[in-house]
């Protein structure tokens, strides 16, 4: 199983904000270099608002990214995209990989993970520890009855995934052609316990769905492209380019995180900073005291 190769140069970027906090300046970074890549190139870049996280997204989260987009004067092109209204697709996409006896049930908890990883020491990848493969070593018949009781999250079997597919090739606009290894990642989850579909599933099928071109994205999800290029060699989908840009980081050396309430745009916007002079010092790499750029 192969995919279909490269797609077209007509270029067309995507800004995948999440509406679960508050923007900063590092998702401002990110949507300027997006925007500019795309209209430096003649090209339409596409809002998508990744709210497939019922209980974390919030409706005052989307308008303030709306807010914050018109205020550092950054467009875009067509109607606004919303995740949420498309579990559908993800759902079918999941069963035609369960088909393929590509996804195994996951049983195990965090405190499960913690109790592995504190007895024979975690393996890390470039996404973290990695998981150990205890759930899909159970007996078929035993994970059966197990699903039908227990709280469950459905993992890819990479190693099983590996046998269909052949020259996971992907290029980065930076460094070249890059060949995917997905195993750096395991067994990654595709449908977690408390969401409908995972991050790595949904922005692959929407990526392809949307036609996006050319992602262009923070260099701290460059791992993560190992399994998206698996993901769309089983499911014959088309293979963007890639453009991984350099992403902020705050006063401790660390990116600038919605969790570790990094200064929000919005309080930008409240304290009357014009957006538009904000957007274009970002351009020049010229940051606010204490943030920096992370070096390539």
């Amino acid at each position: 199983m192969t995919s279909r190769g490269y797609v077209s140069q007509d270029v067309v970027v995507r800004f995948a904000p999440s509406p679960n906090g508050l923007l900063h300046l590092g998702h401002a970074y990110a949507a300027c270099t997006a925007y500019d890549y795309a209209r430096e190139r003649n090209g339409k870049l596409l809002l998508r608002i990744e709210d497939i996280d019922g209980v974390r997204s919030k409706p005052e989260f989307v308008e303030a990214i709306l807010a914050d987009l018109r205020w550092l004067r950054l467009d875009w092109d067509g109607a606004i995209i919303f995740q949420s209204e498309r579990l559908d697709s993800y759902a079918k996409a999941a069963e035609r990989l369960k088909q393929l006896d590509l996804l195994y049930p996951c049983f195990c908890s965090r405190s499960d993970m913690r109790a592995v990883h504190k007895k024979e020491g975690p393996r890390e990848g470039p996404d973290g520890p990695i998981y150990p493969g205890t759930c899909r070593k159970l007996d078929p018949g035993q994970a059966d009855a197990r699903r039908k009781l227990e709280p469950h999250s459905w993992r890819l079997d990479v190693k099983k995934a590996l046998q269909l597919t052949d020259d996971l090739i992907w290029h980065d606009e930076k460094i070249g052609d890059q060949q995917a290894d997905p195993a750096a990642l395991g067994d990654v989850v595709l449908i977690p316990k408390d969401m409908p579909v995972s991050y790595h599933l949904a922005v692959t099928l929407d990526d392809a769905r949307d036609g996006i071109t050319h992602i262009v994205r923070g260099a701290d999800l460059f791992a993560s492209t190992h399994i998206h290029r698996l993901l769309q060699a089983l499911l014959d989908l088309p293979v963007p380019r890639y453009f991984h840009h350099p992403v902020l980081l705050d006063q401790t050396g660390n990116k600038l995180a919605k969790s570790r309430e990094s200064a929000s745009l919005a309080v930008l916007r409240k304290k009357g900073i014009d957006g538009n002079d904000l957007a274009n010092r970002l351009r020049k790499n010229i940051f606010p005291v204490g943030i920096t750029l992370a070096k390539d």
